[in-house]
């Protein structure tokens, strides 16, 4: 029998040693990071790629709050590359290809248009894509003859105030203050449309100045896909939405299946950072990154709702496998994301503190206002609904997508779970916990006198603890209200 020596530790088996510290306030450090090779965060983030944390709502607020989500798979890939734009076009400078209306169209046709785009306005165009007008929902709110030619209520181009490509964010500003204005078409020399600048976007860029963005000043996304061939369209389809990372998710990522889905991803979106995972070990990493990875996930069966290990006897508790992993990481210049295991603020700072760059959060988010799912309410709470993506009702209802119909009894003896089915309390807004959980982190920097999360790296010291020093850590001996 082949045994390491050494025990294999996860957060709760640690504390770290509290380092002699110069810095004045939590609010002094800095939580900057990467997720993968090529996109930067302000806050070391990531929702996990489940169907019941991580949809459109969740991924559009995560980027805004300096981190980023990863759109889960368990959709028809047409919905998956909906969901990818419609984050990409939540915000940004100048909405790119902005939504238009014919010049033949009604009051009702434009109302059903900004209903089904979830938007305020449109562009009216003729078949040659120039600008006749602008409709917006103020033009449409008390007009009671849905038939009329939306030409009669909009504002015609005569009156529209245009600006040309090029126009910088200040110049935008100042003219849609001038003009009291909220939206301003950008136009080319012979008057076809370009784009669009709208005020309240303008207004986002100061609300969310963490925000995680692309260069075009658009909310990063990523997206989740498998490992079966089919699964190269959902990617295909994802990047065509404009999606910024792929993230590969399988069980066991240190698989050839995995392996070779890096590497093909990789080979025909050069341009599209490729996260491969999970894996628990340095062998894994390495291979991962072989293939082409930009940042590999690290994680199995740490998960809350995951039982991986108990069903097939396998994984590596967490905080030995991100450190284990992360030191190849390092070695390779490759970010780590540690994926599984966080509950708190403090697991966070070990996570790091062990070599990642960043963490996923699962459960943790799942009770959140922006997690996909209706809440229930049961002896007066509410809950809304986690559940593993290898629990049974999860495997069952990706093969109902898969075959196009409904499971048999056949399908459903077939499935064997390595996870579970849960309720989490409703917490609320997802940024009134991340607020909370990087406030935290910002404490822990302090404690080890690390202004960053570089400084975290060399200056972590961990200390094992007992069973005894565990119960010490938290509030005892007390009543608590």
């Amino acid at each position: 029998m082949k045994l390491r020596p050494e025990t294999a530790l996860t957060f709760d088996d640690v504390l770290l040693v509290p380092k002699k510290s110069a810095i004045r306030s939590r609010h002094a450090v800095n939580t900057r990071t990467w997720f993968s090779r090529h996109i930067p965060l302000a806050a070391p983030v990531v929702s996990s790629n489940m169907d019941t944390v991580t949809e459109w709502s969740m991924a559009r607020m995560m980027a805004r709050l300096g981190g980023i989500g990863v759109i889960h798979r368990f959709m028809t890939i047409e919905r998956q590359a909906a969901e990818v734009q419609r984050v990409k076009r939540t915000e940004g400078f100048m909405v790119e290809r902005p939504y238009n209306l014919s010049a033949t169209a009604t009051v009702q046709q434009a109302r059903d248009r900004m209903d089904e785009l979830h938007i305020g306005g449109l562009v009216v165009t003729n078949d040659s894509e120039d600008v006749l007008g602008l409709v917006t929902a103020r033009d449409l709110m008390f007009e009671r003859n849905a038939a009329r030619p939306v030409t009669e209520v909009m504002t015609p181009r005569a009156k529209l105030v245009t600006v040309n490509a090029g126009t910088t964010m200040e110049q935008a500003r100042d003219i849609l203050h001038e003009h009291r204005i909220e939206k301003l078409p950008v136009v080319d020399a012979d008057g076809r449309l370009q784009g669009l600048i709208t005020a309240k976007d303008i207004d986002k860029q100061d609300a969310w100045p963490d925000a995680t963005k692309d260069n075009r000043g658009r909310l990063r996304v990523a997206a989740a896909v498998g490992v079966r061939p089919s699964d190269l369209d959902r990617a295909d389809a994802c990047v065509n939405a404009g999606v910024d990372a792929l993230v590969v998710d399988i069980a066991h990522g240190h698989s050839d299946l995995a392996l070779n889905m890096v590497r093909k991803l990789k080979e025909r979106f050069s341009h599209v950072d490729i996260v491969g995972g999970n894996v628990a070990s340095a062998e894994g990493v390495r291979d991962m990154v072989d293939a082409g990875a930009d940042a590999v996930k690290v994680g199995v069966g740490a998960g809350s709702i995951c039982i991986t290990r108990i069903v097939t006897g396998f994984g590596v508790p967490q905080l030995t496998a991100v450190d284990e992993c992360a030191q190849v990481g390092r070695e390779l210049s490759v970010p780590i994301i540690a994926d599984g295991g966080i509950r708190t603020s403090g697991d966070i700072t070990k996570a790091l503190a062990a070599g990642s760059s960043t963490v996923m959060l699962g459960s943790l988010l799942a009770g959140t206002d922006e997690s996909p799912g209706a809440s229930v309410v049961r002896n007066g709470q509410r809950f809304k609904v986690v559940r593993g993506m290898a629990s049974l009702t999860a495997n069952i209802e990706r093969k109902e997508i898969e075959i196009g119909r409904e499971a048999e009894d056949d399908d459903w003896e077939r499935v064997v779970p390595e996870g579970v089915e849960a309720m989490v309390p409703a917490r609320g807004p997802v940024k009134d916990i991340v607020y909370q959980l990087i406030g935290g982190l910002r404490s822990g920097l302090s404690y080890a006198g690390a202004t960053s999360i570089a400084e975290l790296w060399d200056n972590a010291e961990f200390v094992r603890i007992t069973s005894a020093g565990k119960a010490e850590s938290g509030a005892h001996d007390v009543q608590t209200r």
